[in-house]
């Protein structure tokens, strides 16, 4: 009877932490692992794992320049950790990539040529995403706007297990690192400021 009572209270408290860890990663935060080369520099191909904040859920509160980890709008099984480069009403040069093949003519035709002149108005409720790393990333330019809904957080922070444990390259645990907004200037931000408050 003894080892009944023990059993259920270990089975009961187990279930609650599971209850507890869902609702953690569901609803405030996450820390996952991320595969693929779209993201390089910023994130490695293997074994980098993401600090995720659930604030910014279905994109409340995203910028351009952010790094978001969504649902992939043609496999909703599957995610992706993208950077937001255009937001509602923002006109978007749909793939800048192609400029870099004008001259190779063995890779550069006249759908290509056209693609790079192409121009599009991201709708309400959608942003654009693309990868760090244009060559190797599957994003807007492929399945188009990606709807906001569809974001399950902000990418914040990153441990690269690449790295020792302590030291390495970037001098602190696991390759710990901040991912901050790339498309902020905080030079022109520091100019701009006492400008405005004089």
């Amino acid at each position: 009877m003894e080892k009944a009572k023990f059993f259920g209270k270990v089975f009961s408290y187990v279930l609650r932490g599971g209850c507890a860890v869902h609702v953690l990663q569901s609803h405030f935060y996450e820390f996952t692992e991320t595969r693929g080369e779209s993201m390089l520099p910023t994130l490695a191909a293997s074994n980098d794992y993401v600090y995720t904040s659930k604030r910014y859920k279905l994109g409340r509160g995203v910028e351009i320049g952010d790094c978001i980890v969504a649902l992939k709008p043609t496999d909703p099984d599957q995610r992706v950790c993208k950077r937001i480069t255009g937001m509602p009403g923002d006109i978007i040069l749909i793939d800048p990539s192609m400029e870099n093949k004008k001259d190779d003519k063995s890779k550069f035709d006249v759908d290509n040529k056209e693609s790079f002149n192409k121009f599009i108005k991201v709708p309400e409720g959608h942003c654009w995403v693309t990868g760090d790393n244009l060559a190797h990333s599957l994003d807007s330019r492929t399945y188009n706007s990606l709807p906001l809904g569809l974001i399950k957080g902000k990418i914040i922070a990153a441990n690269d297990f690449n790295q020792p444990f302590w030291g390495g390259e970037r001098g602190n645990f696991w390759g710990f690192r901040k991912v901050s907004n790339n498309y902020i200037d905080d030079e022109l931000e520091e100019t701009i400021v006492p400008t405005i408050a004089s």
